[in-house]
């Protein structure tokens, strides 16, 4: 690692009252916890344990795998899981470091958020070494986890309230090289959609852009969700994690075959989005996966309490493929109801 980096890494630790009791730099295979100490009434000393595995053989990437950055995303916390048991250290050439629910909080719970502070760990970055419980995780990982990594990749999926037709997110690079080792992630995983973003999501304060402020190379998921684990979206997750594994030069086994080309799109603004502006029950008219026309029928929005009412028709305001939907039916002002990605210029 850079000595300036370092430096700052340890010094970020010595801010942070967060301890990880494994060794994350020596080599063969060790699971623990890194303590996130939380005094509360029935446990005056006691500490959060988030989980935490390293499996390391000789020289090569550094690489981090993160799932559970939202608790209620199942996909990559399963994936990760199934890795962990699976994988020993001369199957492969560098370090690999797993976080599987990065948010414990919120994955113990089954939430998005954190229930004790209402933390979105995706939306607290660069965090805060004595803030919230979810500020001081999301510190800990950009300022003394990621530096010295050489890729992180961060699995998402729907949640509780969105279905993903499984996709890979990426920011857009400027520089001709390093956008093709960007598209080589996006290509190496595999998924039918790649939407690339040319902006920070979150006003910089995801997992990605953190990463990316630590100088490693990222790449995120939105594979399924809908509160739902299938057959399908874990084979998607779990080879395209593999392929990158692979792609990289740390996972020196043989990954699935990718069943698809990439196709290539961006979310270009708030056109690509319908929200709902009422109170009720929403009905899709369309699915995950369809292409649409600007100004074709989305949704409608049904009143439950007067059904006498007629229902409110939303349209689409941009013609492209459906990204993701809302899942529950039971929607308010503000809701995403879909989401929509142009093919990439």
């Amino acid at each position: 690692m850079d000595p300036e980096r370092e430096r700052l890494r340890q010094a970020a630790q010595a801010r942070v009252a967060m301890r990880c009791d494994i060794d994350l730099h020596a080599d063969g295979k060790a699971c623990g916890y890194v303590r996130l100490p939380h005094s509360v009434h029935r446990s005056a000393y006691g500490w959060i344990p988030i989980p935490i595995v390293r499996i390391a053989n000789g020289a090569g990437p550094r690489v981090l795998l993160v799932a559970g950055n939202h608790g209620d995303e199942w996909e990559g916390q399963i994936a990760l899981g199934n890795l962990i048991r699976s994988i020993e250290p001369q199957q492969i050439s560098g370090q690999l470091v797993i976080l599987p629910s990065a948010n414990f909080l919120a994955a113990r719970a089954g939430r998005r958020t954190a229930p004790e502070d209402g933390g979105n760990l995706n939306r607290s970055f660069p965090g805060d070494p004595t803030g919230t419980l979810t500020q001081q995780i999301a510190y800990w990982i950009e300022h003394v986890l990621l530096p010295g990594f050489d890729y992180s990749f961060d699995f998402h999926s729907g949640g509780s309230s969105l279905y993903y037709l499984p996709s890979t997110i990426a920011y857009q690079d400027a520089e001709p090289q390093r956008m093709a080792r960007v598209l080589g992630l996006v290509r190496a995983f595999a998924a039918p959609v790649g939407f690339m973003v040319t902006a920070p999501q979150s006003g910089g304060r995801s997992f990605t852009a953190a990463s990316i402020r630590q100088g490693v190379w990222s790449i995120a998921t939105e594979i399924g969700g809908g509160g739902l684990v299938t057959p399908q979206t874990m084979a998607s997750m779990e080879g395209g994690v593999l392929r990158l594994l692979q792609h990289v030069g740390l996972w020196r086994g043989t990954a699935p075959p990718a069943q698809h080309d990439t196709r290539l799109t961006e979310v270009a603004g708030d056109a690509h989005y319908v929200y709902a502006m009422d109170h009720g029950l929403f009905e899709p008219l369309v699915d995950v996966g369809a292409e649409v026309q600007a100004g074709q029928a989305a949704a409608r929005i049904h009143f439950h309490a007067t059904p006498w009412r007629e229902p409110v028709l939303l349209h689409f305001r941009h013609a492209g493929l459906v990204l993701c939907k809302r899942v529950p039916a039971l929607c308010e002002p503000g809701d995403c109801l879909f989401q929509l990605a142009s093919d990439l210029p």
